[in-house]
């Protein structure tokens, strides 16, 4: 997958993508509160070892309070317009709306991360197809009742890409998320790492995002420390499972854990 300036070769080492949230009521409470600091954070991510920078401008907590168009392009449009260019990593896009996606691909950012799911706007995959850029695409159960977990993620993610597909994008461009914490319960989000090889039925490059979640902070405990800790399991366990993208807070700490995941799983960079 071909993303910026970027070669991404799927089945050899875990890439990382960093989290930069400029959502002042992020749930991890990491929001950065100045363009300056944002742009501080890319650098030392991008220093620590990512391959994707995924900024967002929007919380997307459960009760989180919606932010207007506007307001979200204030966000996220300085941030992609000066590190862009900047950092070797490509900048990801993480909202639903189609209007910030297209202003941010016209910034600098070379991927869509949406985690709306079934919710998502018609026209988010025609800007994909149109720009040819990678979009990630979430399974959210938010407002729905679920028996198997695992086969309605599959469900979803097969109507997504069938979707996505029928308006112009290429399948290499399509990455998959389980959607952690998206309409799930905790145990529902253990089974999901626990059974994330079940995903590469769909034939797509996987992203899984664990980190500091709050059924991480159920079984491991609330603390930063306990947070990273649980996350760090779960990085593992997925890697283990066949992850090819892990979304972290805390860069340079889950680099160590991807190598050496990748490491005892054997997998070795693409030649």
């Amino acid at each position: 997958m071909r993303c910026g300036n970027s070669l991404f070769k799927w089945g050899g080492v875990t890439y990382i993508m960093g989290i930069i949230n400029l959502s002042p009521d992020s749930f991890s409470g990491d929001g950065c509160q100045s363009l300056n600091a944002a742009r501080q954070r890319a650098l030392q991510m991008v220093e620590d070892g990512a391959d994707i920078i995924d900024v967002g401008g929007e919380s997307t907590r459960p009760d989180a309070k919606p932010v207007s168009v506007d307001e979200e392009l204030q966000r996220v449009i300085p941030f992609i317009s000066s590190i862009a260019a900047r950092i070797r990593a490509p900048v990801s896009i993480d909202t639903y709306k189609c209007e910030v996606a297209s202003r941010a691909l016209e910034s600098g950012a070379c991927m869509i991360n949406d985690v709306s799911g079934y919710r998502m706007q018609p026209g988010i995959f025609k800007l994909a197809a149109q720009a040819d850029v990678p979009i990630v695409l979430t399974s959210n159960q938010r407002g729905q009742k679920v028996g198997d977990m695992i086969e309605a993620v599959i469900s979803q993610l097969k109507d997504l890409i069938e979707s996505a597909i029928n308006a112009g994008v290429r399948r290499e461009n399509i990455i998959v998320d389980p959607g952690i914490g998206f309409g799930k319960t905790v145990e529902q989000n253990l089974e999901i790492v626990r059974r994330l090889d079940e995903l590469k039925v769909l034939g797509q490059p996987v992203l899984l995002g664990t980190s500091r979640k709050s059924f991480i902070a159920a079984v491991a405990g609330p603390s930063p420390e306990e947070r990273a800790l649980g996350t760090a399991a779960s990085i593992a366990i997925g890697i283990s499972r066949g992850a090819d993208i892990v979304r972290v807070h805390d860069v340079k700490q889950m680099k160590l854990i991807c190598r050496m995941s990748d490491a005892i799983a054997g997998r070795a960079a693409a030649e």
